[in-house]
């Protein structure tokens, strides 16, 4: 057992609080990992805002990259030492999914059987499995992924999230291809990710769609070569010009809101494909005319953390990164310490950042 220091929320709403974290010994298939780094996410404030469930308190953040320090008996795909990337889809290995060879679906991911807790003994909910914004942190071997060292861990850390779904919604979900037209609806850390995965996958027209100019900009440094202010154009029949009148072959809707999501729908050429990766709220709906989904054919899909699989996707991610064909590091906007956590949700909900990492 061992104390550090880490970064909980206690009620819905509340400021997150800087507190002694206890965290266990590992146990059979499980790891402790010196966390470096760790992105701030949206969806730690979901967490903070009792939008995920209300089992406070939790240990937010999730998105990580760190050194494994010791883990348990059976564990050998780790070491300590090794350099690793968080992510919170372990897959089991003998689901439904993974024995149909879609491990990426899996229906029964890993993790960490021991809780964290508070100093007295109350048991902590970790941020999707993980909770990173620590020290050190408890996880399921599973949830780690050995990459090359040498990688910036404030850059890496991001594909443990936000990053890696978006890239994942345009290669591996959309399925992106040369020559493709790509309108990606939506350009903060996601979208921009979906911008870069199509760039990644030769798409011969990426049209990034926003409200905010900044994001705009921010786009075209990730390979847009177009751009759609919508609060001043239609969007969809922005993209619909820039693709002879058809649509885009694959429409990526980074926002997770229904009136996008229409937007998405109608911007896509005949047969193409709608792949939503913003995550809406419970209470959200939808409402499309029916012949209108038929009509059009093509396929809508949801990106479930890009389809990814992590022992495939991240290494080969950190490969093509330190190649210079990937610039994970432009996704960083600032670097700040663990107490800078509320101030960062605060950045973010202002839109003034990609991404604020902590860097411990």
């Amino acid at each position: 057992m061992q104390e550090v220091r880490g970064v909980i929320a206690r009620g819905k709403g509340a400021p997150v609080e800087l507190t002694t974290i206890r965290v266990p010994d590992p146990g059979p298939g499980e790891a402790v990992v010196r966390v470096q780094t760790c992105g701030v996410c949206h969806t730690d404030l979901h967490y903070r805002e009792g939008g995920i469930n209300d089992d406070f308190p939790f240990l937010l953040g999730h998105e990580a990259a760190g050194i494994v320090e010791t883990v348990g008996n059976g564990v050998t795909d780790v070491a300590p030492g090794d350099f690793v990337i968080l992510n919170w889809r372990a897959v089991c290995g003998t689901c439904r999914a993974c024995l149909r060879g879609r491990p990426w679906y899996c229906f029964n991911t890993h993790n960490a059987a021991q809780p964290m807790t508070l100093t007295d003994g109350t048991p902590l909910a970790p941020a999707l499995g993980i909770g990173a914004f620590v020290e050190k942190t408890l996880v399921h071997a599973g949830q780690c992924t050995k990459v090359d060292p040498a990688a910036r861990p404030a850059a890496a850390g991001l594909l443990g999230c936000g990053v890696m779904a978006g890239i994942g919604a345009a290669i591996n979900t959309g399925q992106v291809g040369r020559g493709d037209s790509v309108a990606v609806i939506g350009c903060g850390g996601v979208g921009d990710g979906a911008v870069a995965g199509a760039r990644l996958a030769g798409a011969s027209k990426i049209i990034a769609v926003d409200t905010d100019p900044r994001k705009l900009e921010w786009a075209k440094g990730f390979g847009a070569t177009h751009t759609v202010n919508a609060k001043e154009t239609d969007p969809v029949a922005a993209i619909q010009a820039l693709t002879g009148g058809f649509g885009a072959d694959v429409v990526i809707e980074a926002v997770g809101r229904p009136e996008t999501y229409r937007q998405a729908f109608y911007a896509r050429d005949l047969a193409g494909t709608v792949v939503l990766v913003g995550v809406p709220t419970p209470e959200m709906t939808l409402e499309l005319p029916l012949l209108d989904v038929f009509g059009r054919g093509g396929a809508l899909k949801s990106s479930w953390y890009g389809d990814c699989l992590p022992s495939r996707d991240f290494p080969l991610l950190i490969d093509l990164y330190q190649q210079g064909r990937l610039d994970l590091d432009a996704f960083v906007t600032e670097e700040i310490p663990l107490d800078g956590i509320e101030a960062a949700f605060a950045k973010m909900h202002s839109g003034d950042v990609l991404r604020s990492v902590v860097v411990l």
